[in-house]
């Protein structure tokens, strides 16, 4: 099991104990309590769990239970592979807007925490996973849709429009290179255009599913979208017509997400490394 599974397992077994033990857990993953240990220092580092004498505490609701409706159990892999190696394309932006839905819920989890970045989003899920991690959460506001807990309507487009973000991150129920990004209803497609029209960059987070299918409101041109992140179940012919449109395409699977968590380690201690020299 990588070592970020392992994580998200804990902070799924706080969220539904709010509380762990390290020598329980030890013993679940096979691996040592130092192991966990460190495992418990990192989510606490960002912002996730309160270390206790043995264990650790939720710092978390919860509503950081995803399967509160039942597309949140739809390719649950895929999805949060999806949400880890998008959370390091981020790059260096710090005005982020992260759209509705389970793949972007995904990606809240693995966001790097900077007290410096402020996240704009009109999910309550998405929300509720950031408020409590050391960086700027603003919540659109606005009519509350019920079936989803996401914001939409004046109030919501009003917040959203006083934002200039470095990078949008939203979900598809559908994309195609002829048919671009699509969605569910009018509503959403309105605040996730809103959000790609006052963003410098897109990346588009969709399961192989959601690649070729054409949903009704359509949301914004494939010229318009800048990074896809899926998975191999995706058509690769559509891929293909993606890739000639302009649109970069980045496939998660378990071994390039664990490529990307070292490298991105690797930078954090040369970082770190430039600091102390300097």
């Amino acid at each position: 099991m990588l070592a970020a599974d392992r994580r998200l397992k804990i902070l799924e077994s706080v969220a539904d104990a709010q509380t762990i033990h390290a020598g329980e857990l030890a013993q679940r993953f096979a691996v040592s309590e130092m192991t966990i240990r460190r495992d418990i220092q990192r989510l606490e580092r960002d912002g996730f769990l309160r270390r206790t004498y043995g264990g650790a505490t939720a710092h978390v609701t919860r509503a950081f239970d995803l399967a509160f409706n039942a597309r949140a159990l739809q390719h649950a892999r895929e999805k949060r592979l999806i949400g880890m190696r998008a959370a390091h394309l981020l790059d260096d932006a710090r005005l982020i807007f992260v759209g509705i839905g389970t793949t972007c819920e995904h990606l809240a989890r693995y966001v790097p925490a900077q007290a410096d970045m402020t996240i704009v989003t009109s999910s309550l899920p998405i929300a509720s996973l950031l408020g409590t991690r050391p960086m700027r959460t603003v919540m659109l506001g606005g009519t509350v849709r019920r079936d989803e807990l996401t914001c939409y309507g004046p109030v919501a487009a009003a917040t959203l429009a006083r934002y200039h973000f470095d990078v949008a991150v939203v979900g598809a129920a559908g994309l195609t290179a002829r048919h671009g990004l699509t969605e569910l209803n009018d509503d959403e497609a309105e605040i996730n255009r809103a959000a790609i029209e006052r963003s410098i960059r897109t990346i588009v987070l969709a399961d192989g599913s959601k690649i070729g299918a054409v949903t009704g409101a359509a949301v914004a041109p494939i010229s318009s979208l800048e990074i896809l992140v899926t998975d191999p179940s995706a058509p690769p012919a559509e891929l293909a017509r993606l890739r000639t449109a302009g649109v970069v395409v980045e496939i998660a699977t378990a071994g390039g997400v664990a490529e990307s968590l070292v490298r991105g380690s690797q930078e954090m201690a040369g970082a770190a490394a430039i600091g102390k020299e300097m």
